[in-house]
């Protein structure tokens, strides 16, 4: 599922219109023209056939005083869309007049409808074309958009391949800035897996029944796991459909998912956009109590949330009431608080979600600690289904191990109990051409391996199936006795005083009775210990690595030693060439 030739050429020639901008922009800053001036651009090519139109109802409307504003469901009806502009210009009309550019392409702006408005106003766009004024470049920018190069049209270039190109060009920027790109977005073929997964077991998906559910991804960026979702349910043939909401922190990444979501929709689906919110998703939830049928999402690795820290504790103590009940990981990593956003927003009652995570959320914090408890509670609350080991380097910004996390509130009755771990770390294919730090690909073929393994729910070698409670530990805390220099114990008030420097724990499997694991694995080496029940905890990790270890035997020395005579005549030879011998 790599990018269409379409899409490449588009992204590249859109790439070099930014050669306008040398001299007056920094190359860091090309972003802030050719990423709003590309949306803008993809909105005129849409409105470009009705414009007339649209123009004529408006002028009417007004004369008769029933002109609704900003959002007038009567001009949505004319564009098929939910936007719209009634400026008397497009943007062939504004470069049509050199000389009045800059007045004209403002007034142009100020034509569209208000939910376009809000999204060029989180580009802050006003600022640049002033800049792109006082440079005298405001024009060759406009007209270069205007040409070949930017011909946007649907035609030309269909929706999906325009969500494409949005965020090829945010991967080439973010690239040449050295910035992380995986934080807006998901690589394609990692999201169809993951919708796959979503929807393959669904009766109403399977069965072809006409129903509306709610999906929603609360790190939206650009918003390719809402548009990927919606798409591959339409490719599949489903009459189910979704209405998508989303929350994105970063001001540009929403601006670019509102505007993908707009030039995507009819006039019924394109108030989905209405859906997508601008705020910080920890501090901030903009859909309290609000539960969803589906959540997809990949939220950031290693992001702190001490800014949070007052709004997530708060949230915190309000128990059940709030998401964050279970505990609170680490002040450097919030992506378990996603977690437990992901699952307190799933319908109770059939509700399913696939987060996506390093793999710091396995096994991080000890028994009681706040990850611990987030693992305990999803566990004993049997609502985490399965966890399917990613293959390393696929995405753009970092080669770590990732995994997917599946949470559903409506088990199988075979799963009811149970957590299904997957290994598809070898099942991917390698690119040619490296993306950043993607250097692999999940293909077709491997996406079905990996959803046939996960609905068969049979072991393999790569599938293997665990009882919930084969998760969980009691950590013991194992005392031995101070003596006195005559090597007597000492007692205080008849109680026998421990030695702190002796003192150590044990991780007692949670089927496993611990009496009999302490006769067993203490006693025989301290018979005088004993175990302080008042500081055992319940802990819960999940070390995926382990269950699949296989043990590879070292190379023999005289296969070693052979590699290395053999490595010798190889560059012996090859100096040989060099220096003519």
């Amino acid at each position: 599922m790599s990018i269409g030739t379409n899409v490449a050429e588009k992204a590249n020639l859109i790439w070099a219109i930014a050669d306008n901008l040398t001299g007056s922009y920094k190359p860091s800053e090309y972003r802030l023209v050719i990423l709003p001036l590309t949306v803008i651009r993809r909105f005129d090519c849409i409105l470009e056939k009705t414009h007339d139109r649209v123009r004529a109802l408006y002028e009417k409307k007004q004369k008769q005083n029933k002109f609704l504003g900003s959002y007038d469901d009567e001009l949505y009806a004319v564009t098929s869309h939910c936007f719209y502009n009634i400026s008397e210009f497009t943007l062939r009309d504004v470069v049509a007049n050199p000389n009045q550019v800059y007045n004209n392409l403002r007034d142009y702006l100020k034509g569209f409808s208000g939910n376009v408005k809000e999204i060029l106003e989180k580009f802050d766009f006003e600022k640049q074309i002033e800049r792109m004024s006082e440079k005298n470049i405001l024009f060759h920018v406009l007209e270069e958009f205007v040409g070949d190069k930017g011909d946007f049209s649907p035609e030309k270039i269909s929706n999906i391949e325009m969500g494409y190109v949005f965020e090829e060009i945010i991967r080439k920027f973010s690239e040449q800035d050295n910035e992380d790109a995986g934080q807006h977005y998901t690589p394609r073929e990692v999201i169809e897996l993951m919708a796959q997964i979503l929807f393959c077991n669904d009766e109403d998906v399977r069965n072809k029944v006409k129903a509306t559910k709610m999906l929603y991804d609360p790190a939206c960026g650009t918003g390719g796991m809402l548009s990927v979702a919606t798409e591959y349910l339409k490719k599949s043939g489903s009459p189910v459909t979704l209405d998508c909401y989303g929350q994105e922190i970063q001001d540009e990444t929403y601006a670019i998912c509102k505007a993908d979501i707009l030039i995507k929709s009819d006039i019924d689906s394109g108030r989905d956009a209405d859906n997508i919110f601008c705020a910080n998703t920890l501090s901030d939830d903009q859909l309290p109590g609000v539960t969803f049928d589906y959540i997809l999402s990949n939220p950031p690795f290693g992001r702190p949330w001490k800014n949070e820290r007052d709004a997530v504790e708060k949230e915190a103590r309000k128990g059940a009431e709030g998401r964050f009940a279970a505990g609170l990981p680490a002040i450097g990593d919030s992506q378990m608080l996603f977690m437990q956003t992901v699952y307190s927003k799933l319908d109770r009652e059939h509700g399913k979600g696939a987060v996506i995570h390093n793999g710091s959320p396995l096994f991080s914090g000890d028994a009681g600690s706040g990850p611990s408890e987030i693992r305990r509670y999803v566990l004993e609350h049997d609502i985490l289904e399965a966890i399917i080991a990613l293959p390393n380097d696929i995405f753009y910004n970092t080669g770590i191990a990732t995994y997917i996390w599946v949470f559903n509130y409506a088990k199988d009755k075979k799963r009811k109990g149970k957590v299904q771990l997957i290994n598809a770390n070898g099942l991917f294919e390698k690119r040619r051409k490296a993306l950043g730090s993607k250097r692999n690909d999940i293909g077709e073929k491997d996406i079905q391996t990996i959803v046939q393994t996960y609905k068969s729910f049979k072991e393999s070698d790569i599938s293997k199936i665990f009882d919930t409670s084969d998760f969980g530990y009691r950590k013991i805390t194992v005392e031995r006795p101070l003596l006195t220099k005559n090597g007597k114990p000492v007692e205080k008030k008849g109680t026998v005083q421990a030695d702190s420097d002796k003192r150590n724990t044990e991780n007692v499997p949670l089927k496993e009775d611990i009496r009999e694991y302490f006769k067993r694995e203490v006693l025989p080496f301290a018979p005088d210990a004993w175990i302080d029940e008042s500081k055992t905890k319940t802990g819960y990790e999940i070390p995926f690595t382990r269950y699949f270890y296989k043990y590879e035997p070292p190379a023999k020395a005289d296969d070693v030693k052979a590699d290395i005579l053999q490595l010798e005549k190889e560059a012996e030879a090859a100096l040989g060439e060099v220096f003519g011998e």
